[in-house]
């Protein structure tokens, strides 16, 4: 592998060499390298593009990387990606395309991924999207994640998207079991004149099933993003949506939340906020040494990481009009 490979590695899945445990990294269309594990096997598909992922019942404490690289200007790409995890395991899956771009022409993967969690087992699930090159080519990034949570079952799935796609459109959809926990993160920048779109939908099919849905983004330039979340709950179930966004410049951003109840123990909530950065908060910086472009980088990149005081989940002391403070 070259320093482009290299780079994009570490910018989509935090690699620097070969990780431990099992992994498949795919570039260009084609298997790059491979490894087993003791309790995860790796498997290309027979019939389409991908590989199955089979980890054993009763894992615990190990990590799959599934990397994708693209550095060929004018290359697309459908994979398909199934995951069969057995019961009562417990594992980190470490996913994410990087797009390399120098050239004139289009570069695109669509990555569909469908997760089977098998009961009373636990998945983190990390997926980045990172783009790149001094082309005027396009990256292109269209992911599908299905999840099916069997009973007691419980996924976190984060999904990250910072720099460099020119258009994405996402969907992601978690099916619960009785039970079952699913955790929704999703964080996003767009510049220039970048396009985004998400829709997720969690059905909570399953007694006693819940779901935190968290979308957060940033909307700079003349970007566009749109997100459709939608939480249905068919049982005694607890769902809540919360969406966070901030615009700059002449950005446009449409967030739409639903929630659907079908059961009259269902108790759905949902939010949705969008604003700009509060001036008070650039100069509060300024007086410890910042520039207005580092106090305005900090901001964005604490309200982007959750961790900031700006549109804090749950933040009862939220203003009609939606600016942070």
């Amino acid at each position: 592998m070259n320093t482009i490979d290299t780079n994009l590695l570490y910018q989509i899945a935090n690699m620097k060499g070969a990780p431990s445990g099992a992994f498949n990294i795919r570039k260009n269309g084609q298997l790059e390298a491979r490894q087993n594990s003791k309790f995860i096997e790796i498997a290309s598909k027979q019939d389409k593009s991908g590989i199955d992922i089979r980890i054993k019942p009763f894992t615990k404490g190990e990590q799959v990387h599934i990397p994708v690289i693209i550095t060929e200007s004018g290359l697309s790409a459908l994979v398909y990606n199934d995951f069969f995890i057995g019961e009562h395991c417990d594992v980190d899956i470490i996913a994410g395309c990087g797009i390399h771009n120098d050239g004139h022409q289009r570069s695109q993967h669509d990555g569909i991924h469908t997760f089977y969690v098998g009961k009373h087992s636990k998945v983190r699930y990390t997926e980045k999207h990172y783009g790149e090159g001094s082309g005027d080519g396009e990256r292109i990034l269209n992911p599908q994640t299905i999840v099916y949570l069997e009973e007691g079952a419980s996924i976190e799935l984060e999904t990250v998207q910072i720099k460099g796609v020119d258009s994405t459109k996402r969907y992601t959809r978690v099916e619960c079991g009785a039970n079952a926990e699913a955790v929704v993160t999703e964080r996003l920048l767009t510049h220039g004149k970048q396009f985004a779109e998400s829709r997720m939908d969690v059905v909570l099919n399953g007694e006693g099933s819940r779901t935190q849905v968290v979308s957060r983004s940033v909307a700079q330039d003349e970007s566009v993003q749109i997100f459709y979340p939608q939480v249905e709950g068919n049982a005694a179930c607890f769902g809540h949506v919360q969406c966070d966004s901030i615009i700059m410049g002449s950005a446009k951003v449409s967030s739409i939340p639903a929630i659907v109840a079908n059961h009259m123990d269902a108790q759905l909530i949902h939010e949705a906020a969008i604003g700009k950065i509060a001036g008070d908060q650039i100069l509060k910086l300024m007086t410890l040494g910042l520039t207005e472009e580092e106090a305005e980088q900090k901001i964005l990149d604490g309200f982007l990481r959750g961790n900031s005081g700006i549109g804090n989940i749950g933040n009862n002391s939220r203003e009609d009009h939606h600016t942070w403070k």
